[in-house]
């Protein structure tokens, strides 16, 4: 019995039956630019760049916010990923100072592809495949590196520059100049951001959560001011063998993630939640990466229009499934509210035209939920109509 949702994504990623690019123990390539810092061993890491053997623009191999606009499948991002070798080498999370570091973040501020060749202490193997960070091909340690001349984007470069700046306020100034999500988090996880004593390599798992968050606690706090939408809104956006629906309610901000998983391993129907109310939640998220991502998204979208809502969100995702990263849920979250909405006079309507989409039964979800079954019964809506499926 699978009971937590790492668990089954675990076992799922376990049996991940995939080839990743085959290269020697040279690399001749570019990187698009991108690096990966492991979180094994810490405060010792395995930090260094991801490689392609391509010369030119690659940069399309590690841009998520481009694939879902682009249109690019399932199957294309995964051709991408496994086409980057990761190089390492075992690192202190303080040495910032290391001319290996300093190769790195400057491929983290890099505003476009980089020539780069690579020799390892043996030919690259193997893959990876996260719900938390995007998948890469093999890796190895790495002996030698050099890079080309780099050219630097330039609002990455002035808060490089300002080591008087705290890193959460660089975060909130970089997001709301439009820097790409994925950039800022390369950036923030090599200590290209912070303040000077203060910066440090940061686990690409976990850079990705802290600038989520970050993100989050800066937008929640200026949307509790903005006035109560006065509908209930439904919002759906579906790609990659997901399909999201943001429910948007007339309520102070409180908010819930619910996600299904249905036969993606066999014949598994399995939902994981967890919620937070007006108070607001202390301990780290049971379901992971993906509810701060997901909130940072719908937090974003309530800011740019000026309003506050509750927040309940349902993803299901289906057959043929692959975990490609929270990407996939920052990205299809950002395109569902950017889509027309849908209004609705009560939470009983909204819910039930959400789940006239969904697979599973509606009745399920409430099941699980802990903010859906207490909204619900304080509006003295009885239950059992939504349990009869």
């Amino acid at each position: 019995m699978i009971r937590s949702k790492n668990a089954y994504l675990q076992k799922l990623t376990a049996n991940m039956k995939m080839k990743s690019i085959k290269i020697g123990q040279e690399l001749d390539g570019s990187t698009p630019p991108s690096v990966f810092i492991g979180s094994w061993n810490y405060p010792k890491v395995y930090a260094g760049p991801m490689m392609v053997p391509i010369q030119g623009d690659t940069a399309i191999m590690d841009s998520p916010e481009s694939w879902i606009p682009g249109q690019k499948s399932q199957e294309d991002i995964i051709g991408y990923r496994l086409s980057l070798v990761r190089g390492k080498q075992s690192i202190s999370i303080d040495d910032i100072n290391n001319s290996f570091v300093e190769k790195l973040q400057e491929i983290s501020l890099a505003s476009t592809s980089i020539d780069s060749e690579a020799t390892f202490n043996k030919r690259p193997r193997g893959l990876s495949f996260s719900e938390e960070t995007t998948p890469h091909g093999p890796s190895a340690l790495i002996e030698k590196f050099d890079i080309d001349a780099v050219k630097w984007d330039r609002e990455l470069e002035k808060v490089y520059y300002d080591s008087d700046l705290r890193a959460k306020d660089a975060l909130t100034e970089l997001h709301q100049k439009g820097v790409p999500f994925s950039n800022v988090q390369k950036a923030f996880s090599v200590g290209a951001i912070g303040t000077g004593k203060r910066r440090k390599l940061v686990p690409t798992r976990w850079s990705i959560t802290a600038c989520d968050s970050t993100l989050a606690d800066n937008l929640l706090k200026r949307v509790r001011n903005y006035i109560i939408i006065d509908t209930h809104r439904v919002y759906e956006f579906s790609s990659l063998n997901n399909y999201y629906a943001v429910i948007l309610i007339p309520t102070e901000w409180q908010y819930e993630w619910m996600e299904a998983f249905i036969r993606v391993l066999g014949k598994e129907e399995l939902i994981f939640s967890d919620y937070e109310t007006n108070a607001g939640k202390k301990e780290y998220s049971r379901v992971g990466g993906c509810y701060y991502t997901c909130k940072m998204g719908v937090l974003d979208a309530l800011n740019q229009e000026q309003k506050q809502a509750g927040a309940l969100v349902l993803r299901e995702a289906y057959s043929g499934y692959v975990p490609l990263g929270v990407f996939n849920v920052r990205e299809n979250v950002k395109y569902a509210m950017e889509q027309p909405y849908k209004e609705f006079e009560d939470l009983k309507s909204s819910l039930s035209y959400v789940g006239s989409k969904l697979k599973i039964p509606l009745g399920k979800f409430i099941k699980k939920s802990d903010l859906i079954k207490d909204l619900l019964m304080s509006r003295q809506t009885t239950l059992d109509a939504f349990f009869k499926k």
